[in-house]
């Protein structure tokens, strides 16, 4: 059971009209193209993917499954989003009561086992050695965790376990953590548990696994391991750690390689058109999309999809996303411009000093420049750093044909 229908309030503009998992990653997927693949590299063949905000643009890509071969008559892929019933009609509200109003079609497959994943995080993870694990300890829950250092553990859901790895304790974000363990948010239970506890707690507000399911089962003495992954785990929720988990992909070695045969990660693809490098171009240590078309210059950015660098164009440390136009001698540096934006000739993005965002300072932080997707930016205009854009704009939007650094334009019915 796949939850994806996180908002990923902390991305700022660029999750106003998409989902948290639905954003693009890496030139190519999206982040629910991660949990997926690993579903499917693991040998699990029948998944429920949990939706609830800004749906459209998640369940178009996820389709009937045929990228993840999981278009099957028996399992497969089903989008579950909150649906009205015939007393009532609710949203989700918490992790564990998305999976509770779910119950009849985990019912329908009468599982021995349920693994719950969140859709918002990059990894490779073979959840079958998780199962394995959980099997060979006669588990009723088994979290997956990950080590970290301890003077960053207080940002997390810490568990304390012993020798053995059974759980003894549970301390959400303590101020001072006795364990370095965090919790991934993946977890594994038998079904019979797993049931037990939801309708137990199914009046319980805002029912969340972390803080109501898990301390339940403890309390009951359900036995309740721990399973530690200690490879690459990168929670992208931030704009900062987004931008640095696209960067690190570009690196000679990448900690996080998107190019192993014996792992791979797949996605829809609708572009399928080879990519152009003109003759005036340079192109130098960068990830360039299916279609793109470059005739001016990309130093150490991701490029997605039908990308166009106009000739004389110079982009930097950025992340371009599909079907974004950057017009002739633009200077892009240490940007997120999301998809089918359109960026007019001699525009500069990214300069000056970087002043705290008069829009949300912890989020529109990093010194990046971050523009929401089908945005339009007139020509001649230079854009500061900790900057958001979304939206139709135009050269009235910017006095002295400047946005200065920490400003901001958000244009009548778009979100922030």
């Amino acid at each position: 059971m796949l939850l994806a229908g996180g908002q990923g309030s902390r991305l700022g503009v660029l999750t106003s009209d998409v989902a948290k998992p639905a954003v693009s990653f890496g030139g190519k997927y999206r982040i629910i193209d991660f949990p997926l693949s690993n579903c499917i590299n693991s040998g699990i063949d029948t998944v429920g993917v949990l939706t609830q905000y800004q749906p459209l643009v998640l369940n178009s890509h996820i389709g009937i499954g045929i990228p993840w071969d999981l278009d099957r008559n028996n399992g497969g892929v089903s989008v579950l989003p909150p649906y009205e019933k015939s007393d009532t009609s609710e949203w989700y509200s918490g992790t564990a009561n998305a999976i509770y109003q779910n119950l009849k079609y985990m019912e329908n497959y009468n599982p021995e086992y349920v693994l719950i994943l969140s859709g918002d995080h990059i990894y490779k993870m073979d959840y079958e050695a998780m199962l394995d694990f959980h099997k060979s300890k006669g588990a009723d829950v088994t979290i997956a965790v990950i080590p970290v250092p301890i003077e960053e553990a207080s940002r997390f859901g810490v568990v304390i376990a012993d020798e053995n790895k059974c759980i003894q304790d549970f301390e959400e974000k303590p101020e001072h953590p006795r364990s370095n363990l965090a919790s991934m948010g993946i977890y594994i239970f038998t079904w019979a548990a797993l049931k037990e506890s939801l309708l137990a707690l199914k009046d319980q507000s805002n029912c969340d696994f972390g803080k109501h399911i898990i301390p339940y089962l403890h309390k009951k003495g359900s036995p309740m391991y721990v399973y530690e992954f200690n490879s690459y785990w990168k929670d992208v929720g931030t704009l900062g750690s987004y931008w640095e988990a696209n960067m690190e992909l570009i690196e000679l070695i990448p900690e996080f390689n998107l190019y192993e045969e014996f792992w791979k990660i797949y996605t829809n693809q609708s572009i399928i058109e080879p990519q152009y490098i003109a003759s005036t171009a340079m192109v130098e240590k960068a990830i360039v999309g299916a279609g793109a078309q470059i005739y001016g210059e990309v130093y150490s950015s991701v490029l997605g999809a039908g990308v166009i660098i106009e000739e004389g164009a110079v982009v930097r440390d950025s992340i371009i996303m599909e079907g974004v136009h950057i017009g002739k001698n633009c200077v892009i540096d240490k940007a997120i411009i999301a998809e089918n934006t359109v960026v007019g000739d001699n525009t500069k993005m990214g300069q000056g000093e970087a002043l705290e965002s008069k829009l949300n300072a912890s989020i529109y932080a990093f010194g990046l420049a971050v523009v929401g997707e089908n945005s339009t930016i007139p020509a001649n205009v230079t854009i500061g750093k900790n900057t958001a854009i979304k939206g139709q704009t135009t050269e009235e939007d910017y006095p002295d044909g400047q946005l200065c650094s920490g400003d901001y334009i958000i244009k009548a019915g778009d979100r922030e």
